[in-house]
């Protein structure tokens, strides 16, 4: 190696895909879906010094327009991502930097990826990064953000849980379980008919904690509203201290937002109208963009995720870690790196491990500890190693493998 990483150029040897099938411990229902198996698609990329990396997305076509079926045609055998695979021969590893970050957002019909970019982008960094024996804080020292760099948000910032069940009875259970174990960040997701009863349960559970200012609750509605019912439910809730309401309309509704917002004083998080650079400039030129909701598979990957952090800590906005139901240990200690390497980081949701998921892709599955605390992550690349044997046996069907 070279001062600069490699002394001759690392192309990528093969690209193997793991459509998985994993079982979760228990249903995650929300206002947009419901879920009782996790579908993630894990990306392998295979150096030619044999050093491999892994990515991670888990579409979802009421955020990014993206299915599991069109993220696997662009990375199967004919797909656009092994012609970007093709080009990438770096001789250094700023080079191997600047033409990951070159991987393209939209399809050459114009149509978004961000998902399918972002299982790809991931796994370039992971192998290119542990080539050069580098971490994350060296990736982020290349795209030179101001003032990001480790310790990041990691000393401070701790797990929410996040209250995602249809049954009130589940999810009073689940928050008092939370809450005896230390937890006092939460978030519950309504847009339910019973969001009156189920609010009043959670609310006892946490509501102390929220008014002597050492905990927060805050609400999700995942695009179940029209603007007149958001506008009377978070009218009648006004009694309740909750620090904000995520994705109260649909995507494309955002300039409805702005009443809303005047007519209610919710401070408003945004996720399903939340994917792009241009997304946020959009949401901050019409003055709703109190918090932002930045999750690594969603927005494209970790460079497009930094940079979305970048622009909201510079504007003020809050930053919110947001995580995939179903993701691995993979996707899990991507957020960690985010949260080592980010500043100012508000509420971080994610690394539930095996508390929700029955089946992982590494042998320890990663999950946060006592009272939200984020789990230890130290290493080159993404630090955690997937298990080619586990994700064989998880994969449905079999994997895809293309030869470069």
């Amino acid at each position: 190696m070279t001062q600069q990483g490699y002394i001759r150029p690392l192309t990528v040897k093969r690209l193997t895909v793991y459509p998985l099938s994993l079982r979760m411990k228990r249903k995650v229902s929300h206002a947009a879906s419901e879920r009782v198996v996790a579908q993630p698609i894990v990306v392998a990329v295979e150096l030619g010094n044999g050093m491999v990396g892994y990515g991670e997305a888990l579409p979802r076509d009421y955020v990014t327009g993206e299915t599991n079926e069109s993220v696997l045609e662009l990375l199967g055998p004919d797909g656009e991502f092994v012609k970007q695979l093709l080009a990438i021969r770096p001789a250094y590893f700023t080079q191997a930097l600047e033409m990951i970050d070159s991987l393209p957002m939209l399809t050459e019909a114009g149509v978004p990826c961000p998902a399918a970019r972002g299982a790809v982008e991931l796994a370039l960094l992971d192998a290119y990064l542990r080539s050069g024996d580098r971490s994350v804080s060296d990736l982020v020292g290349w795209m030179g953000l101001p003032g990001f760099g480790d310790p990041g948000s990691i000393e401070k910032i701790k797990y929410s849980m996040v209250l995602a069940s249809k049954s009130v009875a589940s999810l009073k259970k689940t928050a008092w379980l939370a809450y005896l174990f230390g937890m006092r960040h939460f978030k519950l997701k309504v847009g339910f008919p019973d969001d009156d009863q189920r609010l009043k349960a959670v609310w006892r559970v946490v509501g102390r904690a929220v008014k002597k200012g050492r905990g927060s609750l805050r609400l999700d509605a995942n695009s179940a509203w029209t603007r007149f019912e958001a506008i009377e439910r978070l009218t009648a809730w006004k009694s309740y201290q909750f620090a904000g309401v995520e994705q109260p309309l649909a995507k494309g509704s955002e300039e409805e937002l702005i009443s809303l917002r005047e007519q209610t004083g919710v401070k408003i998080f945004h996720d399903e109208s939340l994917v792009t650079m241009e997304d946020a400039e959009r949401l901050d030129e019409l003055g709703v963009a109190d918090g932002f909701n930045i999750r690594v598979s969603k927005c494209g990957g970790l460079m497009p995720a930094l940079r979305l952090a970048n622009f909201a800590r510079m504007r003020k906005i809050e930053i919110q870690l947001g995580c995939m139901v179903g993701e691995t240990s993979i996707l899990s200690a991507i957020g960690v790196h985010f949260l080592k390497n980010v500043p100012g980081v508000k509420y971080c949701e994610g690394s539930f491990g095996n508390l929700l998921l029955a089946d992982d892709v590494i042998k320890r599955s990663l999950r946060f500890g006592w009272a939200g605390r984020p789990p230890k992550v130290d290493g080159d690349g993404w630090a955690v190693d997937a298990q080619k044997e586990l994700l064989e046996q998880r994969t449905l069907e079999k994997p895809i493998v293309v030869e470069l």
